[in-house]
């Protein structure tokens, strides 16, 4: 019985005609251009700081543009101040808070329509309005998300309440 041997199929030629590359400026095809001096971000909004604290037992990291007052239960700050807010970061980066880490964080307001959906469905509408704030933090003590002062409650691992019984 006679093996085959694998080999690459044949690259495919071109079908793109020479010419097409011949428009525009291709030097600079993919080249980042870089304004002078500092970027202020989030210029003109209001801002605040706060004092955020993981209380869980797990890293937490929260995203340039999440709305903070839904942000992982575990963490425990005045989340009626961070209604409508976002941290004050370049987009695209994060903080994240080791288990037991506090830090104090300046947040600022979204700005445009101000509206905050999804995340983890707890506003689901304008930022500006104090009925779905009330609404919101209603719904955020509900469902056990830690405030400022508060302590999460850590589950005892499984092998810790199952395991090695004598």
């Amino acid at each position: 019985m006679s093996q085959k041997k694998w080999s690459p199929p044949p690259i495919p030629k071109s079908v793109i005609p020479a010419e097409a590359f011949d428009v525009g400026e291709p030097e600079k095809c993919g080249m980042i251009e870089f304004a002078k001096g500092d970027i202020t971000i989030n210029e003109g909004r209001a801002t605040a700081t706060l004092v955020m604290v993981n209380t869980g037992d797990r890293p937490i990291q929260i995203g340039a543009h999440y709305h903070l007052a839904e942000c992982n239960r575990a963490m425990a700050f005045d989340r009626e101040a961070a209604f409508g807010m976002h941290l004050d970061i370049a987009s695209g980066s994060a903080i994240r808070f080791e288990p037991g880490q506090s830090r104090k964080v300046q947040v600022t307001e979204f700005a445009g329509r101000q509206v905050a959906y999804g995340m983890n469905n707890m506003t689901n509408g304008t930022t500006r309005s104090e009925i779905i704030k009330d609404r919101t933090m209603r719904r955020l003590r509900e469902e056990g998300y830690c405030f400022e002062g508060e302590r999460f409650k850590v589950i005892e691992p499984a092998d810790k309440r199952f395991g090695n019984k004598k």
